[in-house]
């Protein structure tokens, strides 16, 4: 199933990809880190800056990550009949954990070379590399809750493959109300059904999390049987709900001058809230319209690329985003709903081609390609 080209998920995988970058750009018009992205504390410097990064990070591209997980999902859940838990395993972490690996190390080296770091740094980052992911590699975060998706697929896999309508919909269910668990928090209450200091499993732990987009990969898969009109039109619906509440909910909570603590700021910006999860569904129906019976060539081509470039991205982002911005977010060198895209794109083509010299190295495997 996994070697099967499918070819919307070869466009998710583009777009998807682009959708990153536009999050990660977005981040140097609110974060009030020096390194331009999202830390602990954030300040929207004025009006613009406070519509444009709900516009481009929240309604645009909070999908990404969930998309990506799903995708995944898609393609290997259910197990090829006969493929054992082992042989899955080495197929999958020989194909991601040597990349993951090197980048580790790139991300804890590289930037001595251009002064990005201080010696005592790269050390830091180099001890802290066998339990989490770099000071100037953020991004790498995503790594771990995919190892863990990849570890659960043979357990959950079984249980799939026989499982009926009625019940993956139970399941899913109980992962929609989980993801309200977050708002929960904001909100209500700092800790839910079962949540205290000795204890971190709530009730729903085991219900939720991104193995719910598992579940739902496989659901619409097998059990939804719609036409393309419908997908549309309920993919359409779906999206727009679920990713304007998202946009509107950082636009509600950033006030222009205020430093204000970031998770309050992206409270409504989780992968598994219920209005990204209700995105990302809806966006996956709009990609699965797509009835091409080959993928085109070029979109084949980087879609093959694009964990090498979610890899790098931001040894290319970093520099084109303090070039875009010139230390000042209020008067980048493009008007802001323009320079977020630019910096995207402007990285995108970087990593495009950047990864399509090293697909014609020897080593390319090694680096994801």
């Amino acid at each position: 199933m996994e070697n099967k080209r499918i070819v919307f998920v070869d466009y998710i995988r583009v777009i998807a990809c682009f959708m990153v970058m536009l999050v990660h750009s977005s981040e140097n018009f609110y974060g009030a880190d020096s390194s331009g992205m999202a830390g602990n504390m954030s300040m929207l410097a004025n009006e613009a800056n406070r519509f444009w990064v709900a516009f481009y990070d929240g309604f645009c591209g909070r999908m990404s990550v969930p998309l990506f997980m799903t995708i995944s999902a898609f393609l290997l859940v259910p197990m090829p009949t006969g493929q054992t838990m082992t042989g899955f395993y080495r197929r999958r972490f020989m194909r991601i954990l040597p990349p993951f690996v090197i980048f580790l190390f790139l991300y804890s080296l590289l930037p001595l070379a251009w002064g990005g770091m201080t010696w005592e740094q790269s050390l830091s980052d180099l001890k802290l590399i066998p339990w989490n992911f770099p000071s100037m590699a953020g991004h790498l975060w995503f790594m771990y809750p995919l190892i863990s998706l990849y570890l659960i697929i043979p357990i959950v896999s079984p249980w799939l493959e026989k499982s009926s309508a009625k019940e993956e919909l139970i399941f899913i269910s109980l992962f929609a109300v989980s993801t309200f668990i977050p708002f929960i928090h904001q909100f209500i209450a700092p800790e839910v059904w079962g949540e205290c200091f000795w204890n971190r499993y709530s009730m729903l732990w085991y219900c939720s999390g991104f193995l719910g987009y598992l579940v739902l990969a496989h659901f619409i898969r097998k059990h939804i049987q719609w036409d393309n009109k419908k997908r549309l039109v309920v993919g359409i619906i779906a999206f727009l709900i679920g990713a304007a509440f998202t946009g509107w909910a950082f636009w509600w909570k950033g006030v222009p001058g205020t430093l204000i603590e970031t998770p309050k700021l992206e409270w409504a910006w989780e992968f598994c809230t219920p209005n990204v999860l209700l995105a990302t569904f809806g966006l996956f129906l709009i990609f699965s319209c797509i009835n091409k019976a080959e993928t085109p060539k070029a979109i084949r081509k980087v879609s093959s690329l694009t964990f090498t470039m979610y890899l790098m991205h931001m040894f290319f982002l970093a520099p084109i985003a303090s070039w875009m911005v010139g230390g000042d977010v209020k008067n980048p060198l493009l008007p802001v709903w323009l320079a977020i895209p630019v910096i995207a794109i402007l990285t995108y083509i970087c990593c495009v081609a950047t990864s399509w010299l090293i697909s014609k190295l020897p080593f390319s495997k090694w680096l994801g390609c």
